[in-house]
């Protein structure tokens, strides 16, 4: 199985601090660590851990952040000759704080993934594709148009996007925000919809019908910086894989967790091993 993943790539800089700042508020006492990161390169790393052969479009800054930003996928085997190098625009960067119970807050500042556009990808994609919005919406319709197989969107973060690719979508996945912020809209298409709900599970719909829902497996939390993009490539790659959408959910709830027990997004990214045997109790 080979897997396309069109997204972004960041350096995240990670505060693990007492508690997280209200508006106005500065907490002290944190420790910084620096994780490669970014949408696009955490479900790249996360479907290649699980088993798939993954090949990354995307682009990093002239500087020194960006083999640090994309170190542990080369590690791992992912294919990066799409990942091109911006000589005028600085390499994504994510400044995350996060608390002791895994809670966190994330800002990025996106850098050279901004200048990501249609005139870098392929005119066909002709494996399943996997992409996110944290590219510019263009790039992301274009790719989505262009994939001539299996197609998984996460909409996220949440930003207006053309019914064409709703519609397009075999797979859309959202977290409760993304659902609220698109409503009904989420399932004009004929696609799969995979509501994340946190450490509540995850819930499946088809037209708007639910058809299966799922738990996670009760892990102690320490980050959950990564798990959102830990599930969206573990379902991806059940899906692909023929697994039932139950049996789907449950490994990508699995996968999520095992994410969230680990610091950092990809070097909290499980095996596939790993992930059956956290299913396995």
């Amino acid at each position: 199985m080979r897997i396309t993943v069109v997204g972004s790539i960041n350096l995240d800089m990670v505060a693990s601090a007492p508690s997280l700042p209200a508006p106005g508020e500065t907490v002290t006492g944190a420790s910084l660590a620096r994780h490669a990161g970014g949408k696009g390169a955490n479900q790249a790393l996360a479907a290649r851990r699980l088993g798939a052969e993954v090949s990354l479009i995307g682009r990093v800054g002239e500087d020194e952040m960006s083999g640090a930003a994309v170190a542990l996928m080369l590690a791992h085997g992912v294919d990066l000759s799409g990942v091109e190098t911006d000589i005028a625009a600085p390499t994504g960067v994510a400044l995350i704080a996060v608390d002791p119970t895994g809670e966190n807050q994330i800002v990025v500042a996106a850098g050279a993934n901004h200048f990501v556009t249609p005139e870098q990808l392929p005119s066909r994609i002709e494996t399943p594709l996997i992409a996110q919005l944290e590219l510019p919406i263009e790039t992301v319709e274009a790719a989505v148009g262009r994939a001539t197989d299996f197609v998984c969107v996460n909409l996220a973060p949440a930003a207006p996007v053309s019914e064409a690719m709703l519609r397009r979508a075999d797979l859309i996945v959202v977290n409760e925000t993304e659902a609220a912020f698109y409503g009904e809209a989420l399932h004009v298409g004929g696609g799969l919809v995979v509501v994340t709900k946190g450490a509540r599970g995850a819930v499946m719909y088809r037209r708007g019908v639910e058809m299966a829902w799922a738990t996670p497996p009760r892990v102690e939390a320490v980050d959950a910086t990564g798990a959102g993009d830990a599930f969206v490539g573990a379902i991806t790659v059940a899906l692909l894989d023929g697994m039932t959408p139950d049996a789907a959910l449950h490994f990508a709830c699995a996968a999520g967790a095992l994410a969230a027990t680990r610091p950092g997004a990809q070097p909290s990214l499980g095996t596939r091993d790993e992930v059956e045997a956290l299913l396995a109790g």
